[in-house]
């Protein structure tokens, strides 16, 4: 391996010696494709592209390699960096079918809070108007609707003929459509 000054290796890479040119590739593609690696989120493939584009724009310019800007590392550096930026900048977002997004369940499937608001508007005015039953009427239409009682369930329940279940329930949903109807229309 050469023992040469990192400015010894490029200038040797310019003149066309190719053991010079192994030498540079040698000391400097850790760093180089590690930097190529950061900057482009750990796409080593990527990294790998970066950084073969990398020594070939140094082996390309290494006769414009000017000692009194910076070191060889920070030129070559510098070249990697430029390059992991543009690659980022040409990477395009592949795009993706609508039965694809629609597959995801992106879309919510939560009420709005204009809808929560209204269903809390809706249900405060349902238990005012249902506090405003007669008690026979509210107990007959809770068991029935909220609870799932049949009216014969709720005949034998409240010991009441089955006749007199169904009309209370009946009633109370009667009341309840016109009360809340009404409010609907103020």
């Amino acid at each position: 391996m050469w023992a040469a000054t990192d400015e010894a290796l490029l200038a040797g890479m310019a003149g066309g010696d190719a053991d010079a040119a192994k030498a540079f590739v040698q000391r400097f593609q850790r760093q180089v494709f590690g930097l190529a690696v950061v900057v482009l989120g750990g796409d080593a493939s990527g990294a790998e592209d970066v950084a073969q584009e990398a020594f070939v724009r140094a082996w390309r310019y290494a006769a414009n390699f000017d000692a009194r800007r910076g070191s060889v590392i920070t030129w070559l550096l510098t070249i990697t960096r430029n390059l992991a930026i543009d690659a980022l900048r040409l990477r395009r977002v592949d795009p993706i079918s609508p039965d694809v997004i629609n597959a995801m369940n992106l879309i919510s499937t939560e009420a709005r809070p204009d809808e929560r608001a209204a269903a809390n508007d809706d249900a405060a005015r349902l238990h005012a108007a249902i506090a405003e039953l007669p008690i026979e009427q509210r107990r007959a239409l809770v068991l029935a609707a909220f609870h799932g009682r049949s009216a014969r369930e709720v005949s034998e329940s409240e010991q009441i003929p089955l006749g007199t279940a169904k009309t209370r329930i009946r009633s109370a949903m009667l009341r309840l459509r016109s009360d809340l109807s009404d409010d609907k229309e103020v």
